[in-house]
């Protein structure tokens, strides 16, 4: 009889990926199974969802600008930024948010993701400690990983145990990262206690700015700018291009030098194909927007502030917001996978993090309060989220 035979009267035949369907069984029985669902181009939802801070990514001259560069430079970027893919527009806008943010140079990436893994695997490496917080962002996470450094995680917000952790851990070189907001609670991290820390022990400060940046700082220069680190030798900010400019892509902003090293030495840079045309000539639009347009970033504070004061006053649990994250608690997971799909229903969009997403394992509904939603607009979304809110909340 022939081998296949012989595979077929023993069994079901076994495939590489069967494992995968095992996988699939877990996830369901927990509740964590997570979907793709395709947004229109158009929407009557009310979006508290995204992180389209500024409401700048449908603005008319966003759009226009984003097509005129696509029209100009094609489709894609055509390479890498070393080899075809660095344009004219590309050079602007890395000189453009340096003098904004108050850095004295600029790097873009393909997103904001890749640039956290290009600041911590270009700057660590075997020989450093990396100290992290332990709410950092995924990317920050993966960036301490990729890096091969000796890393130590600290508790949340906790300047005195990155002290004692460099103290006690002495390196050739030593990295602090942390988020300025994070992205869960929408809290600040103590940066000008953690600069300090890392001066006395001569460490490299690296802040991730994707949640500060257009909305904090003065005419939303940044979370680095409001407490007076911009441009300091031993500061390196990374940020994103997708939340307050609306387009896509990131950046690291810092000293010269150190964006010279990232453009030898950092792998998600050498290694991947430029941001798009299109993308960069948005980001720059935006850009130019948000500084001829300071109030924007107050406006996006209010809005947080408003959302945080009528939904505490109204008896539910959320996080006071630093910036523009509103975080509103939910008595279980599938109590906010419930109240966000009910949300939904009536008309509104709203985020819903849960385990294991959430390090603290506290499910919650994430609001984004956005520099265009009108009075009416926030009115209307916290009627719809009481009105939704689960008994035992």
């Amino acid at each position: 009889m022939p081998l296949a035979d012989d595979a077929r009267a023993e069994g079901p035949r076994r495939t590489a990926f069967d494992w995968t369907d095992a996988e699939a069984r877990r996830r369901a029985e927990a509740g964590l199974v997570r979907t793709l669902r395709p947004r229109a181009a158009e929407s009557e939802l009310l979006d508290l969802a995204s992180n389209d801070y500024l409401g700048l990514t449908r603005r008319t001259e966003v759009t226009a600008a984003a097509a005129e560069a696509a029209r100009r430079w094609g489709a894609g970027a055509t390479g890498s930024r070393l080899v075809t893919g660095t344009t004219r527009l590309h050079t602007r806008l890395e000189r453009e948010l340096a003098d904004f943010c108050g850095f004295e140079a600029a790097l873009v990436f393909s997103s904001g993701y890749a640039a956290n893994l290009a600041a911590l695997t270009a700057l660590g490496g075997r020989d450093s400690l990396i100290v992290s917080d332990a709410s950092n962002h995924a990317s920050i996470v993966d960036g301490c990983r990729l890096a091969r450094a000796e890393t130590a995680v600290v508790p949340h917000a906790d300047p005195e145990a990155v002290r004692k952790t460099l103290e006690a851990r002495p390196a050739h070189r030593a990295l602090v990262v942390s988020d300025s907001v994070f992205s869960v609670d929408g809290d600040k991290a103590p940066l000008t206690e953690l600069a300090e820390a890392c001066r006395a022990h001569g460490a490299g400060f690296v802040v991730d700015d994707a949640h500060g940046f257009g909305v904090l700082g003065v005419g939303g220069r940044g979370a680095l700018h409001e407490v007076g680190l911009a441009g300091d030798e031993d500061v390196v900010a990374t940020l994103t291009l997708s939340k307050s400019l609306g387009s896509q892509g990131g950046a690291v902003l810092g000293p010269a030098r150190v964006i010279e090293h990232l453009v030898n030495a950092a792998r998600t840079f050498i290694f991947d194909t430029g941001l798009a045309p299109a993308a960069a000539g948005g980001a720059l639009a935006s850009l130019r927007l948000i500084a001829a347009e300071p109030a924007l970033a107050g406006r996006a504070r209010t809005v947080a502030t408003t959302l945080y004061e009528l939904l505490t006053a109204a008896g539910l649990t959320a996080a006071r917001p630093d910036a523009a994250v509103v975080s509103v608690r939910a008595p279980s997971p599938e109590a906010a996978l419930r109240w966000a799909a009910d949300c939904r229903e009536q008309g509104l969009a709203v985020g819903c993090f849960r385990p294991p997403s959430v390090p603290d394992g506290i499910s919650r509904l994430r609001l984004t309060a956005r520099a265009d939603l009108t009075d009416s607009e926030v009115d209307r979304a916290v009627r719809t989220i009481l009105r939704t809110a689960p008994a035992a909340v």
